[in-house]
């Protein structure tokens, strides 16, 4: 065995949790960082610090109930939330089954919470670069429903508009299903949360 091939890195048996968002004060509070909001529940309630990483991302790494985790916050803008990602999910070596996403969702009623283990980007722009960059999607995501604007209103002013209490409680509450799936698995949360989606 070589000098360096002892160092190399292995594979990391932690789960990642990843909220999509955009930093900065302005948008600290919107629709659009619902993702954010969640992750930065979990770290609060766990006691895990947020780190600059290399891989254009704050990191925060621990446990949830003795399971390994990384929570994430994209560094780069939403629409280029795929290259921190992706950049991570290689420097920890992790498999697609290790990934949840957690972001807004304008096709979802305000409030309400829809968990899957894969499917497409829909609408989201945030998720589109997420599964351009990776190229795959066959990882879990869980969908903060922020409903869409009134009356086919500005879909920017939307997003970018303050995320009302009842987005703010479907946020926490998918911090709480992102722990159920570190734990328990993808089934589990689905089971424990889907169908009380809206009664955080």
């Amino acid at each position: 065995m070589g000098l360096f091939s002892r160092f190399k890195k292995t594979a990391d048996d932690s789960y990642m949790i990843v909220g999509l968002g955009n930093f900065g004060d302005k948008y600290k509070n919107t629709r659009h960082n619902a993702g954010f909001i969640a992750v930065d529940d979990l770290a609060q309630r766990h006691n895990l610090s947020f780190k600059r990483h290399k891989c254009h991302a704050a990191v925060a790494t621990g446990n949830i109930d003795g399971v390994k985790v990384i929570l994430v916050k994209p560094l780069t803008y939403m629409n280029k939330s795929g290259e921190a990602v992706s950049a991570l999910m290689k420097f920890y070596k992790l498999s697609p089954d290790r990934l949840v996403i957690l972001y807004d969702d304008i096709d979802i009623a305000e409030g309400a919470l829809r968990i899957r283990p894969n499917g497409s980007a829909g609408t989201h722009n945030g998720m589109r670069s997420v599964i351009g960059c990776l190229g795959y999607e066959n990882f879990a995501r869980i969908r903060i429903g922020v409903g869409a604007p009134y009356k086919g209103g500005d879909l920017i002013k939307h997003v970018m508009g303050s995320i009302s209490d009842l987005g703010r409680e479907a946020a926490l509450w998918g911090a709480k299903a992102a722990e159920d799936w570190a734990v328990n698995g993808i089934e589990h949360a689905m089971n424990n949360f889907n169908k009380k989606a809206g009664k955080a």
